[in-house]
């Protein structure tokens, strides 16, 4: 009878730890699936955003020398 009680305890023990094993890598694949969905959003808004810097600058760029050319005399 003692034998039989220590199987369950054992028993019972083991699919706790195995249910909490469980639990914290499903916790895991969770975590790492939200944050590989947050890159993806994130990486495309990361590249347009330097793309609209990028090309902020370059007509910045084209006004000034079109208001310089302007502005100097030409020979």
């Amino acid at each position: 009878m003692a034998n039989e009680t220590n199987n369950n305890f054992t028993a019972a023990l083991s699919n706790f730890v195995n249910t909490g094993g469980t639990l914290v890598q499903q916790s895991f694949e969770l975590v790492s699936a939200v944050i590989k969905s947050v890159v993806q959003i994130i990486e495309p808004l990361g590249k347009s955003a330097l793309d609209l810097v990028g090309n902020t600058a370059c007509t910045i760029g084209q006004v000034v020398q079109n208001v310089t050319s302007a502005l100097v005399p030409k020979k």
